[in-house]
């Protein structure tokens, strides 16, 4: 079981996202915005943050130049799940320090998926 943090403005996405990745067994904690996942992380680094592009106060390549700034922030694996679907947006969030990305709308299981490969990418690094 991984922990997982959500980084997400819209309630109903928030649900989807927390039903699939309890579903696959793993710890889901939400934030709400990119200051409250900033708290979240200074708290517990999570092994998983799944984050939005467009929220309230920070983005989320904001947070996860911030989270990569942090000790031990290089190894937490993060996954933008965002609308912005532009070359030039995944291209931005990459250069913030993105490990994988993902558009509206999505697949919950696709999703699951994609934080099963991410996990797994990450602790083949740490061998």
């Amino acid at each position: 079981m991984a922990r997982v943090l959500t980084v997400e403005d819209d309630a109903d996405i928030q649900f989807v996202i927390s039903f699939a990745l309890k579903k696959a067994g793993h710890e889901v904690k939400m934030a709400g915005d990119g200051l409250a996942a900033l708290e979240a992380l200074a708290e517990k680094l999570p092994d998983v943050v799944i984050l939005d592009w467009m929220m309230p106060g920070l983005s989320g390549p904001e947070v996860c130049r911030r989270l990569r700034e942090m000790p031990g922030g290089q190894n937490v694996a993060v996954l933008m799940l965002s609308a912005k679907s532009e070359q030039d947006d995944v291209t931005q969030a990459f250069e913030a320090g993105v490990d994988d990305y993902m558009t509206k709308p999505f697949s919950p299981k696709d999703l699951a998926t994609r934080v099963q490969d991410l996990l797994a990418r990450v602790a083949g690094t740490h061998l």
